[in-house]
């Protein structure tokens, strides 16, 4: 076995160690047919308000603007998906990867962990983390991996496990052996276009980000779009819709992270629960929740709307 092997190998077996199910590896190059789908994105305005996406767009295509002589990125998938629903029917819905911890503060540990590991057993090797925190095109460089395909709804698909899946990667300046991309499975199915809420998923593999209800609930600052009253299915925090209905989702397992389960009372809580919580409560029971993103103010706003 030659040494971009071996190390490939090893850092793949330790990734599954730490809990990834999945693990592939990209050459470190400029993607610039990504660059080109991206800035036609940008100047539709399909991003809506979410101005930072206009920004560091060398850094979104180039992985060498992250790490100073990247060869390599490693992407790695990690499960959250659970079957487990809030109790009663009528709650405001929230999607299952804000259920419970913080991804962004579980998956970082994990991979400064593997970083870590791999300087302890290869040597000085110059490399960054992320987890949905820098400028990176996450679902691309997964795809690069060979991890999946991105489906119609935009989203990562995995064709053992669906789409429940966080993703991560790890840019290094460490030559390792690339895995190639894997084919597209959507074929002619158009299940995520035809259940989505809001229309937002504009044509296959388009995604208005502007109508997304997660983009609504989250993203947005302002309020949210008399337009768009009735149209948010109850989710007052994310959508799974488009998941929900994918076909390759009925391959998906539960999770095995003990911090992805529900936080303490999250599935037990009623509409009036949320509507009476102050915002003393909301920063201790939430603090280490993905719904303190939206903040107490955004959350209220999204019951005032689902309400009235």
């Amino acid at each position: 076995m030659d040494r971009r092997k071996e190390r490939t190998l090893l850092i793949k077996q330790e990734a599954a160690r730490l809990g990834f199910q999945y693990c592939g590896v990209a050459s470190a190059e400029y993607l610039s047919e990504e660059a080109r789908q991206l800035e036609k994105w940008l100047a539709r305005g399909l991003h809506g308000r979410m101005s930072y996406m206009e920004n560091y767009f060398d850094k979104r295509v180039d992985p060498t603007k992250l790490v100073d002589g990247a060869r390599s990125v490693v992407s790695l998938l990690y499960n959250y998906y659970t079957p487990v629903t809030q109790k009663d029917p009528d709650t405001p819905k929230i999607s299952k990867y804000a259920l419970g911890h913080d991804y962004h503060d579980v998956i970082r540990d994990k991979l400064k962990a593997l970083l870590a590991y791999i300087r302890d057993h290869i040597g000085a090797v110059d490399g960054r983390v992320f987890v949905d925190s820098a400028p990176v095109m996450d679902k691309v460089w997964a795809r690069k991996s060979g991890l999946g395909w991105i489906g119609k709804h935009t989203n990562l698909i995995n064709k053992d496990r669906g789409s429940y899946f966080f993703i991560g990667e790890l840019i290094l300046d460490l030559d390792l052996e690339p895995d190639g991309p894997v084919k597209d499975h959507c074929g002619d199915c158009t299940a995520c276009l035809d259940a989505c809420p809001t229309e937002a998923i504009t044509a296959p593999y388009e995604i208005d980000g502007s109508k997304c209800i997660s983009y609504f609930t989250i993203e947005l600052k302002e309020e949210i779009p008399v337009e768009m009253k009735g149209r948010f299915d109850n989710w007052m925090f994310g959508c799974d819709v488009c998941q929900e209905v994918c076909p390759w989702n009925r391959f998906a397992e539960q999770h095995r992270e003990p911090l992805f389960e529900p936080l303490p009372g999250m599935l037990d809580m009623d509409c009036r629960d949320w509507q009476e919580m102050t915002e003393e409560v909301f920063k201790e029971l939430l603090k280490h929740s993905p719904l303190k993103r939206a903040k107490y103010r955004g959350i209220q706003r999204n019951l005032r709307f689902l309400e009235d």
